[in-house]
């Protein structure tokens, strides 16, 4: 059965794929450079996942699990990032204008 990122308001399906988890999923999207603008991924394990200049603008990561996740060059501008688990994740040259960090 096929994983689903969706947008975070519409509900649409933004990146479809096998795999066992939504970890993979998301890598996967990123891997073919798919657009994960405004995706909800709110709570998600993303531990230790190459997310390398991934399009993550609006995106909802409240509460995920981003340590040691590679987010270099990553566009988060605007992203939702209060309460997610950024210890030893890599954000060098990642784009945080108007992310919202708190607790993070």
């Amino acid at each position: 059965m096929p994983i689903e990122i969706k947008h975070r308001f519409s509900g649409a399906v933004l990146y479809s794929a096998g795999g066992e988890s939504l970890r993979d999923a998301v890598v996967a999207a990123v891997k073919s450079r798919a657009n994960l603008s405004s995706a909800d991924l709110s709570s998600a394990d993303l531990r230790g996942a190459y997310l390398g200049s991934a399009d993550l603008r609006g995106a909802d990561l409240r509460g995920a699990n981003l340590s040691r996740a590679d987010l270099s060059g990553a566009y988060l501008s605007s992203a939702n990032l209060s309460s997610a688990d950024l210890r030893g994740a890599y954000l060098g040259s990642a784009y945080l204008s108007r992310a919202y960090l708190s607790s993070a």
